[in-house]
């Protein structure tokens, strides 16, 4: 069940960032990040109300808050390094984010096999090269680099403290509630922020006809995301975190996949290469 889980998280983390992504092509990143995850809330409000949910309330949901302020900050973080590439170096980087729930696991005592460690290495690599790295061109900025494995350490701490948020399922409804409430907070103060600066919150041509418009892709990609949160969560509580950390770091895979059958881009060999070792690692890990 673990890799089920692991590799469902992949799957759609994987086509959030590819949501996302179309979706910051047409309006400000973070007017797309507030708007999706305000979805996501309402969502789950509902369910969390339906559930019955908030009787799970307790001490753990300080995790939740924790991960909620994390996860805009090392958004922030990704597109501002983005801003700064180059892109083909920044973007792969971000998944050695895998790195924080896999020493989680370590500490917690679990110690992976020989096969799995061979799949851990393989797969990391695969991911990284998936991602399609630079290997010449301009060297990459200081600031840049630092950006970015700092919203690499924040996604892979999000993922952690999201696992730890909550022990049922009803508890997860509620931590993940909280959670994308905070996110919600956090961004939004964010986006005030920007727009006193002079920056505009909607897009220069079209304006909120764009977001809009775009309503339908902005709640898959909030509730891609927030569901990829949960189905991480229950990939940690059945299985090695370590597996699951893996697994579910193999999204890269599924964007670069998407952009090649839904827009047509071409995989370019070191892809192709890496998408081939992930999924190798991915197969290790789950027989190991």
């Amino acid at each position: 069940m673990v890799a089920l889980f692991a590799l469902t998280t992949a799957l759609l983390m994987g086509l959030a960032d590819f949501g996302g992504g179309l979706l910051t092509r047409r309006a400000p990143a973070l007017t797309v990040v507030v708007a999706s995850q305000t979805i996501a809330v309402v969502v789950l409000g509902a369910i969390v109300v339906a559930t019955g949910a908030w009787r799970e309330s307790g001490p753990q949901l300080w995790y939740a808050v924790a991960a909620g302020v994390l996860g805009p900050l090392a958004l922030l973080c990704f597109y501002q390094a983005l801003a700064l590439g180059p892109m083909g170096v920044v973007s792969p980087l971000g998944s050695l984010g895998v790195a924080v729930p896999f020493g989680a696991g370590l500490l917690m005592g679990e110690r992976p096999g020989l096969l799995q460690v061979a799949g851990v290495a393989v797969a990391v690599a695969g991911i990284v090269l998936a991602g399609g790295p630079e290997l010449r061109g301009a060297p990459v900025r200081r600031r840049a680099l630092m950006l970015t494995l700092g919203a690499a350490f924040g996604f892979g701490a999000v993922m952690t403290l999201i696992a730890e948020a909550s022990s049922t399922l009803p508890g997860l409804f509620l931590a993940l509630f909280v959670q994308r409430l905070t996110n919600v907070a956090v961004g939004g103060a964010a986006l005030c922020a920007t727009v006193r600066r002079g920056s505009p919150a909607l897009p220069e041509e079209g304006g909120f006809r764009v977001l809009w418009t775009s309503l339908p892709l902005l709640a898959f990609v909030g509730l891609a995301d927030v569901a990829s949160n949960g189905t991480y969560s229950l990939a940690a509580q059945t299985g090695p975190v370590t597996v699951a950390a893996v697994l579910s770091h193999l999204y890269p895979v599924v964007t670069v996949v998407a952009a090649l059958v839904l827009l047509r881009e071409r995989l370019r060999g070191i892809q192709a290469t890496g998408a081939g070792l992930a999924l190798a690692g991915a197969v290790l890990l789950a027989t190991g």
